[in-house]
């Protein structure tokens, strides 16, 4: 044995980077009965945590206080995860720590990475011998101590490495636990960014329930607690459904008046995967709309003061904020309202979950990636933040065709939106004549209605094409390119 490692035995895994992330994953891997080496640069987040594994359980948790001593501490191949925050400071963590590791040994990135840089730390890696996983971490805080969701990509030898870890780590659900191996390259960090993509759209869209029902219906917090938590029995059991409930409930502490919802400032923030997923699908030619909708409310958000200015302006021209328009001279049905847009959330969760599966398909052609996508929805079954009942019947429809088009085709999903979609239209109408900005709801809408069309109007927009650009166009009845001189023959059908 050399150096720190002397005095104890080797532990089974080593994890650098200790900020809450970071600890609760350590502490999660202690507790399901595999030795843990932590590091972290600022040394009093090892101690931190030290005390937390004597408080939780004794749990086989060893500090170490530098990265020669933490390497050297882990067991031959070493596996190294690291937490620490995406871009350089992942690059200074694997010098740091790389300098007294051997080939054959593993580096995993846990952090939201953007997958070219997991590609190129693989290749950096692999020139040292070593082996690299970018894995996808979903699940915050709570997933990361108690099961989260996990997408690891990169060599499939480093996931063989610390597959009974992971698999013991991750959130459990009926049919496995929540992680795979995903591919090869980025694909992990690539699942993740997606994953998040579509974290974008449920938010957005659970957010225009809130506001239609609150602004159109009139629904009072204590109402639509409870409507959540009704909704999170049935077909859109899901996390975010079921926190949304909890939101609702929550009194404002600092006043002691009223609920905390109404205190908080309607401004989003965002790191940035989001962003990523939408610039991706511009890439790939992935018509996108709920997700590229709900980046756009967010960056529309952040125009509070814009915002509020703009509300004075046209209020002074006669327009108010929330426009009165009763349908037909009688009042909102608050039940069939509720109905309705229960409906409406569930069919355009449907297209959003659709449009990040396409994207998915279209990066692992491109990169031969060659991802299970029904596989990809059992591992977000549990432990993630888009962990929802419906990923089962996902998983179903992908195992049920693999070469699945779409998402909305499959006759079970068709079927649902076909028996939602007048429910789903209604709130979206009733919306837009109340001022009501639904983006998502709409986007959604909009990505459906196109979908199912044998004839959109692009063919009035490749004559426009043709007719400033000659950029040709192909006809319906006969193959092959053709080119009009356009200006040339409505001269003469003018005459």
């Amino acid at each position: 044995m050399e150096g720190a490692a002397t005095a104890q035995a080797l532990s089974r895994i080593g994890l650098a980077g200790l900020a809450v992330m970071g600890q609760n994953l350590a502490l999660n891997i202690a507790e399901k009965g595999f030795p843990i080496s932590v590091y972290n640069r600022t040394t009093s987040k090892v101690d931190e945590t030290l005390d937390r594994a004597q408080r939780e359980g004794q749990l086989p948790l060893i500090g170490q206080y530098n990265p020669r001593d933490f390497v050297l501490s882990i067991q031959r191949p070493r596996s190294v995860i690291i937490l620490v925050k995406a871009g350089s400071p992942v690059d200074q963590t694997i010098a740091a720590l790389s300098e007294h590791m051997e080939p054959g040994d593993t580096i995993i990135d846990g952090g939201n990475e953007w997958y070219e840089n997991t590609e190129r730390r693989i290749t950096e890696a692999s020139s040292k011998g070593l082996l690299y996983l970018g894995m996808g971490v979903s699940g915050g805080e709570d997933g990361a101590r108690n099961g989260p969701s996990l997408m690891p990509g990169g060599s499939h030898g480093a996931y063989t490495n610390i597959r009974d870890i992971l698999e013991k780590v991750a959130a459990q659900v009926e049919d496995g636990p929540c992680v795979t191996y995903i591919g090869e390259g980025g694909s992990g960090n690539f699942v993740k960014m997606v994953h998040n993509g579509i974290e974008y759209g449920d938010m957005q869209l659970i957010s225009e329930a809130y506001d239609v029902l609150k602004n159109a219906g009139g629904l009072s917090n204590s109402e639509l607690a409870d409507i959540f938590a009704e909704w999170n029995r049935g077909e859109l059991e899901s996390f975010l459904v079921e926190i949304t409930a909890d939101i609702f409930n929550v009194k404002d502490e600092l006043t002691g008046n009223g609920e905390l919802v109404d205190k908080i400032l309607d401004k989003t923030g965002m790191k940035g995967t989001g962003k990523w997923t939408v610039q991706q699908a511009a890439e790939l030619s992935i018509a996108a709309p709920t997700i590229a909708a709900s980046l756009d409310s967010r960056y529309m958000s952040g125009l509070k003061e814009e915002r509020e200015d703009a509300a004075e302006i046209f209020k002074k021209e006669g327009l108010k904020e929330e426009i009165s328009s009763d349908i037909n001279g009688s009042s909102v049905d608050k039940k069939r309202l509720i109905d309705d847009v229960r409906q409406a959330l569930y069919a355009s969760k449907i297209c959003s979950y659709a449009q990040g599966m396409n994207l998915l398909r279209a990066k692992s052609a491109e990169k031969g990636w060659n991802l299970n996508l029904g596989e990809m929805a059992r591992i977000w079954k549990g432990g993630c933040i888009i962990r929802a009942v419906f990923l089962d019947r996902i998983k179903k429809a992908y195992q049920r065709n693999p070469n699945l088009a779409n998402l909305m085709v499959d006759p079970e999903f068709a079927r649902e939106m076909v028996q939602r979609q007048a429910a789903w239209r209604r709130v979206v109408g009733l919306a837009v004549q109340k001022g009501i900005s639904v983006p998502g709801m709409s986007a959604s809408l909009q990505y459906f209605d196109t979908y199912r069309r044998s004839r959109l109007p692009a063919n009035l927009v490749q004559a426009q094409r043709d007719y400033f650009g000659a950029h040709t166009y192909e006809r319906v009845d006969m193959p092959g390119a053709y080119h009009t001189e356009w200006s040339k023959l409505a001269r003469k059908a003018r005459v």
